[in-house]
Parts: C-alpha cells; sequence; structure tokens
C-alpha cells in the first residue's frame, strides 16, 4: 500500500512546509531555475553508464545487541525517504535515483587534520572491516520511524586507519552532489552539497556505522548508495547519504540544516522526546508500515533509545539548549 506524506505527517507540518517550499520554488522560478530542469534524456551516455547497478547480496554477521522491535518492511524503508537531491516528495528518491545515482566508479576521500590521508574505492571499504548486520531505529525530526537492517562497520575502522590529529575535534561529511544526474540540486532549499557534521567522540562510538547496505543487500541508490552514514540515536538528517568525503577538522562544521533554518535544527540534534521542533512536538511518532495507517502513535524515547550506549557523551551538557 503506498504511504502518502499527508498520512504520517501532522497536517501543521505539512502545511507549514508546503508553504515554505512553495516560496522557495517560487524564488527558483525567479532566478530560471527549477526541479524538472534535467530530464533522462539530457544525461549523456558515459554517465548514464556509471549510474546505479543491481543490487548484490552481502556477506555479514549479526551484531549483538540490537533491538527486537518489528522490522519496517523493505518496500517502505526503500519507498518513503528524504533526498532532497532528487526531490522534495517522499516518492521522488525512489522514482528518480535508480536512473540517475551515480555509484560506480567511487571514491571515498578521507583527509583535513589526519596524519595519513586516504582514498578508498567500494572494494577498499569492504576490506577494512568485516560486515555486520546492525539492526537500527530510524527516527526522522518529521515524527516518524522505521527499523531497518543495516550493513556496515563501525565509521572508527575508517578514521583510525587515517589516524586523526590531536587537533582534530570534529568529523565532517559530505555527499555526492553532481547537477548532471541530480535534478534536486536546482532547488535553493538547501545550499549543496550536502553536508553534515559530528564531534570526533561521537564518530569514534561503535553505534556510529558507515553503511554500504540493508536487507542484506547493497544499498539502494533511493537510501543513499554506495555509502552512508547511520548515528541511531540522532534525527534521521544527521545520517548524511551518498557520502564521497570525509574531513578532520577543528572547529564545529555548520550542516545544511543548520545552515539553511537555524532556528529549528541545531548541530548535535540527538532524539530528545522533550525537545519540540519550534513547529511540532516531538514526544511521539509514528512507526512506517506497522499496523496500518491508523495505529496510535507510540512514545519517543530519549536518544532514540540507546540512552544506555550514548548519553555518557553527554554529561554535564544541557540537552535542551544544546539540540
Amino acid at each position: 500500500m503506498k504511504i502518502r506524506s499527508a498520512d504520517i505527517t501532522p497536517e501543521s507540518v505539512v502545511l507549514g512546509r508546503r508553504a515554505w517550499l512553495s516560496s522557495t520554488a517560487r524564488r527558483a522560478t525567479g532566478l530560471g531555475v527549477g526541479l524538472s530542469g534535467l530530464t533522462a534524456s539530457s544525461l549523456s551516455q558515459a554517465s548514464v553508464s556509471r549510474l546505479a547497478e543491481p543490487l548484490t547480496p552481502l556477506a555479514a554477521r549479526p551484531w549483538p545487541g540490537m533491538p527486537t522491535d518489528k522490522l519496517t518492511p523493505v518496500h517502505d524503508v526503500t519507498g518513503y525517504n528524504n533526498f532532497y537531491e532528487f526531490g522534495t516528495d517522499k516518492a521522488d528518491p525512489q522514482r528518480l535515483a535508480p536512473s540517475r545515482l551515480q555509484v560506480r566508479p567511487y571514491q571515498l576521500v578521507v583527509k583535513g587534520l589526519v596524519a595519513k590521508p586516504i582514498t578508498l574505492g567500494f572494494d577498499d571499504l569492504l576490506k577494512l572491516s568485516p560486515l555486520e548486520e546492525r539492526i537500527y531505529r530510524l527516527r526522522c525530526v518529521e515524527g516518524w520511524s522505521m527499523v531497518i537492517p543495516w550493513v556496515g562497520f563501525s565509521l572508527s575502522a575508517v578514521l583510525r586507519r587515517a589516524q586523526p590529529l590531536g587537533s582534530a575535534k570534529y568529523v565532517e561529511f559530505i555527499s555526492q552532489a553532481d547537477r548532471a544526474t541530480m535534478p534536486g540540486l536546482s532547488s535553493p532549499v538547501l545550499d549543496w552539497p550536502y553536508q553534515e557534521g559530528l564531534r570526533l567522540d561521537e564518530a569514534m562510538h561503535p553505534l556510529t556505522t558507515l553503511t554500504v547496505g540493508l536487507y542484506g543487500k547493497t544499498l539502494p541508490a533511493q537510501n543513499g548508495s554506495p555509502v552512508r552514514l547511520v548515528v541511531p540515536w540522532k534525527y534521521g538528517f544527521k545520517s548524511a547519504k551518498s557520502i564521497v568525503e570525509i574531513r578532520l577538522v577543528e572547529s564545529q562544521p555548520i550542516p545544511s540544516w543548520v545552515k539553511t533554518a537555524p532556528q529549528e535544527y541545531g548541530f548535535f540534534s540527538n532524539v530528545n522526546p522533550a525537545v519540540p521542533h519550534r513547529r511540532w512536538s516531538q514526544a511521539t511518532e509514528r512507526r512506517i508500515g506497522e499496523d496500518g495507517l491508523l495505529s496510535p502513535r507510540r512514545p519517543t524515547l530519549p536518544f532514540n533509545g540507546y540512552a544506555d550506549q550514548v548519553a555518557s557523551l553527554y554529561t554535564g551538557m544541557d540537552l535542551r539548549r544544546f539540540f
């Protein structure tokens, strides 16, 4: 059954976001750009040959201590996504990304305040650490959630290979931004490329996962292929998709959503039911694919249910102030 945005997100959120997107779309029109400026026929044959490939199985060992929540059906995981590089509707990524997202050749560059800058191809990444199936809850800032069996390994395996310097305090993530294949980059909704950031100790935490697959196969394009971040105790927008560059830096980065709407989004963005978004409550959530669209909302857990593992990272911090 197809899930509509209006069935999941509170009406006040939908109307507020639509008004904002409508205004940005009008500004885009005035600048002579829009979401429909690029079509599949406009892509070169060389570009098309490098786009999304058939999903392939990945051998992964189970990771202990995962939640026992019922898994979200794979058709919901792959069919209900935020990936604004391909449009702002939940269905846009599944409709556009598989035929447009460039996944090969792939290189991940790790640079900045490191002793050994590295460049890794996809096969190089798979050799860094054994793959693990990690079942994590995913909580979107919009008030919905999923439970997804990701495949990957701790990001720390990559960072240790690069050997962070003592001056490195933060880790910045840069996503792919190819105007020839990503029609959403014509929209001024965000300042492209998409950027996210973590404190170094957050990035080195075992739960922070560099993800290459889900449901036992390589990542679908619409879910951030070929490599994405998953930080399960933070809102979903912190888990950057289609990462091509990791920078270790001394100063706190400014993530894309913080840059766009600093009054609504913070650098840490830990899941916190006690801290509402400026336009809606975060106290409850709707689990996508569970018991139909009329199922009751469930309480949201502090740190998305991972407080025992990560709360110590924020000892002494006012989590209402440092959102």
